[in-house]
């Protein structure tokens, strides 16, 4: 059993959404609270919400912009104290078709889904090293990030997170800092409106029919309080990945299979 209480946690997409999730969960554990979203108004709601329960701070933060995380990363630790707990939660589902990919799509996906990531790793780590007290780190992925799709945008950035976290586990265990990669399912969250509006001019939140189909298919996933207390659970554990159900296992298991059934088998010994 973790103890939480009098631990300092730094959320990305902590406003809303799952990052609102976890935030629930650690604060009626006592966690301290450092919420950062691109979402003011997000941000507020959720900060007056959990300022009933435990102390917080909330910080407008781009996860793409490395001085404002810095800057956040100072206030933070002067006023709730050293980050012990590491979310780096925020992200967006682009969608584009290939034939219509941009750079400017490229950019943004991957700045906020995987750059946002390395950014909070890069920003609150070293600290984390530096004091020697150990620590958590969670990032979040999708379970897109096992088994990929068509949508090119999306699963770059989470197959590229999950391998971050995979090999983050190995490089930061000795000093006692534990990883996991939360690797979600449909969840009801607002996601796709958000991506829809991520950025003036930048298009990346599909059409029509498509469209309601994904957003009905997350409407019927798990509330962002259950994951919340999933991704406790897993920490508890300490699980590498963290799920959020089973949607996955048969597109993981045909990807494994075919996998294993590329690699060669050992030579005979004398073959050449």
């Amino acid at each position: 059993m973790r103890e939480w209480k009098g631990s300092v946690a730094f959320i990305t997409g902590g406003g809303q959404g799952i990052g609102l999730g976890i935030a629930r969960a650690l604060g009626k554990r006592g966690v301290r609270l450092a919420l950062a979203d691109i979402d003011e108004a997000a941000l507020t709601r959720s900060g007056n919400e959990l300022s009933r329960v435990t102390a917080v701070e909330t910080f407008r933060l781009d996860v793409r912009d490395r001085g404002a995380f810095a800057s956040a990363a100072d206030e933070v630790e002067s006023k709730l104290g050293h980050v012990n707990l590491l979310f780096n939660n925020a992200g967006i589902v682009p969608h584009s078709p290939v034939s219509e990919l941009r750079y400017e799509q490229w950019d943004l996906a991957l700045g906020v889904n995987l750059t946002g990531v390395v950014n909070g790793l890069q920003t609150l780590l070293p600290r984390m090293i530096e004091r020697g007290e150990g620590g958590y780190v969670v990032n979040t992925s999708s379970g897109a990030g096992l088994a990929a799709d068509p949508n090119v945008l999306y699963a770059t950035a989470k197959f590229a997170v999950v391998g971050l976290s995979e090999s983050l586990q190995l490089a930061v265990s000795k000093y006692g800092i534990d990883v996991s990669v939360l690797c979600p399912g449909p969840v009801d969250t607002n996601i796709i409106h958000n991506t829809r509006s991520a950025e003036e001019g930048v298009s990346l939140g599909g059409r029509g029919g498509a469209l309601k189909d994904a957003e009905a298919f997350l409407k019927g996933g798990a509330s962002i309080d259950s994951v919340g207390e999933m991704v406790i659970a897993g920490m508890e554990a300490r699980s590498l990945w963290i799920h959020t159900d089973d949607v996955m296992r048969p597109y993981v298991e045909k990807r494994m299979a075919g996998l294993l059934e590329s690699i060669p088998a050992p030579a005979a010994d004398g073959a050449f």
